[in-house]
């Protein structure tokens, strides 16, 4: 009896698609690091936070 080639295509496709995610993965950890390192907000003081609140509180005229 003759044996079946064996394919080579599905092990192959499905490396590239582990490879593509891991890839994915990589890259939006990458940029919640960088993301995390550029945060510019700082504290913010009682004067600002008072005066956020009642722009924020206020309506529009």
């Amino acid at each position: 009896m003759a044996q079946k080639p064996k394919s080579v295509l599905l092990p192959v496709m499905a490396v590239a698609v582990f490879a593509g995610l891991g890839r994915m993965v990589l890259q939006k950890i990458k940029a919640d690091r960088a993301a995390k390192e550029t945060n510019v907000a700082g504290p913010i003081d009682d004067k600002t936070r008072a005066w956020i609140s009642e722009v924020v509180r206020t309506p529009r005229q």
